[in-house]
């Protein structure tokens, strides 16, 4: 994924130095910076992926009129290669030249053509400032400006902590020209509902899967599977070893004993992956609380939780792989939560709630699932999150995904054909409560939190905190971010803990 940062205005490489370094961890195969007499300058942290020898970046076109830095990666990159290679003479075979060349032809036209998650900043001095993020927002962008009016971008928001007056998040499916309004150019389809067949949802929905696992699967250095055993994990993971070449790797974390380490070896042993696990204590899961918030720049308490096993389980992986597939967007565009039911008599209600938070998991789940891989230096891929599923599931009618007290009823379905109805059917379970890592963090506030501070205490809103696992969090966000600006870009969770619908102060 890698890490980008720039400036426009006056192009000072000490400043653009110090942003690298506080992204880093989003780059630990290389690092380039230029600058431009004309008032520019581009850093790049950078994750080999793809030309693992000769894609470094900054990257410039032919003549070096132009000059890119992006993170993420491009599925049909080969594709937009060979249409381009008999105008276009190619120095390296990364994802991010073709990019470069495809604005050089079509201009800021050029992302309506991409396939894959980006964050792409291109400059040129004819040109000026070109940014722009993929439709979801898989990929983190955030700006600013500083006092002298120049104007700053990063990955991740703590590289700007400091050197802004404020931090803005670039938002998905946006892009921008400087000098010019920013401008949608992709948004959410309307949740329309007009496919009712399960039978033939079964089979396109399958044969959607299979491409976006199959294209997210190329690269160069190994790839492997998040496992926890639930549902959209197993299935990424069952459809994924039908394409790996070789051998494929999974990875599960979890206290002792609990369901997900038992229901990912399971999986495990039922596809014949090369299964990795590591059982965390309850020392391990306290003790690196103030890292994860840190990384994860919210303290949004179910993301906080998730995120604990995220960070275990990218570093386990980061010891076997570069790359992982992740089961990450199927409970959004499915109806995989539990606090869903409420939804469940209104098709038209339950099409909109899970329009509402697959449009906010760019910083909900995603933003966890990025941080938390990136900071071991791993890549993370969600074939859910492929545009071309995403679009297909806002077209099935909302009453096959929460059917008769069961969620996700159209993805199990067609998980039938993979998967023994032991995984098929679980009940869906918070991967930080089939972690067992909830239930542990919220007795450990319980515990660590003083009942005179907690009820002394008040959230930036005024309000009291609602639970003392809140107020842990807060306490730990606020010596790191406690600015404004920073709070206001954290997403919300829609609940905690199973059943409840969650309220918080923040």
């Amino acid at each position: 994924m890698s890490g980008i940062a720039g400036i426009l205005g006056k192009p000072d490489k000490a400043r653009i130095v110090r942003m690298l370094e506080q992204q880093a961890h989003r780059g630990p195969d290389g690092r380039g910076i230029w600058t431009a007499t004309a008032g520019f300058g581009l850093g790049h942290v950078r994750l080999a992926t793809v030309d693992v020898a000769g894609g470094g970046q900054p990257l410039s076109n032919e003549d070096g009129s132009l000059w890119l830095a992006m993170t993420g990666a491009i599925y049909n990159h080969g594709a937009l290669r060979r249409e381009l290679e008999g105008r276009h003479a190619f120095r390296t075979q990364s994802d991010a030249e073709v990019v470069v060349h495809l604005f050089e032809e079509y201009g800021p036209a050029c992302v309506e053509r991409l396939d894959g998650m980006f964050a792409i900043a291109i400059w040129g001095e004819e040109v000026g400032l070109f940014l722009a993020r993929d439709p979801l927002g898989i990929q983190p962008l955030y700006w600013g400006e500083d006092e002298e009016g120049n104007v700053l971008f990063a990955s991740e928001i703590k590289a700007l902590v400091g050197e802004t007056r404020f931090v803005r998040e670039f938002p998905p499916g946006h892009r921008w020209r400087a000098g010019e309004p920013l401008e949608p150019y992709e948004r959410l389809p309307a949740h329309t509902g007009e496919l009712a067949d399960p039978d033939q949802i079964v089979l396109a929905l399958d044969r959607l899967l299979h491409a976006a696992v199959r294209k997210q699967l190329a690269a160069d250095v190994p790839v492997g599977c998040l496992l926890s055993g639930g549902l959209d994990s197993s299935l990424v993971t069952a459809i994924a070893r039908q394409h790996a070449e070789g051998e494929l790797h999974t990875f599960a974390v979890g206290l002792e004993g609990s369901a997900d380490l038992e229901q990912a070896r399971m999986v495990a042993g039922e596809l014949g992956t090369i299964h990795h696990e590591r059982v965390l204590t309850e020392k391990e899961v306290t003790a690196v609380l103030p890292r994860v918030v840190d990384a994860l720049e919210s303290c949004d308490p179910a993301l906080v939780r998730s995120a604990v096993a995220t960070y275990y389980v990218a570093e386990l992986a980061a010891g076997h792989v570069k790359v992982v597939l992740s089961g990450e967007g199927a409970d959004e565009l499915f109806a995989g939560y539990d606090y869903l039911t409420e939804f469940e008599r209104d098709a038209g209600a339950l099409g909109a709630e899970l329009y509402e938070i697959t449009a906010a998991m760019h910083n909900c789940n995603l933003q966890r699932v990025d941080r938390m891989t990136q900071v071991h230096g791993v890549e993370a891929r969600m074939p859910f999150a492929d545009q071309a599923v995403v679009d297909f599931a806002f077209r099935i009618h909302p009453r096959l995904k929460r059917r008769d007290g069961e969620s996700k009823w159209i993805l199990r379905r067609g998980a039938e054909q993979y998967l023994p109805p032991a995984i098929v059917w679980r009940e869906k379970q918070k991967f930080a409560i089939g972690s067992g890592i909830a239930q542990l963090l919220e007795h450990y506030a319980a515990e660590a939190v003083p009942d005179a501070a907690f009820r002394r205490a008040r959230s930036p809103k005024g309000l009291p905190f609602a639970s003392k696992e809140e107020f842990l969090y807060w306490s730990l966000f606020r010596e790191r971010y406690g600015r404004e600006d920073v709070l206001a870009l954290m997403g919300r969770s829609r609940s905690l803990n199973q059943g409840q619908r969650w309220v918080g102060a923040l």
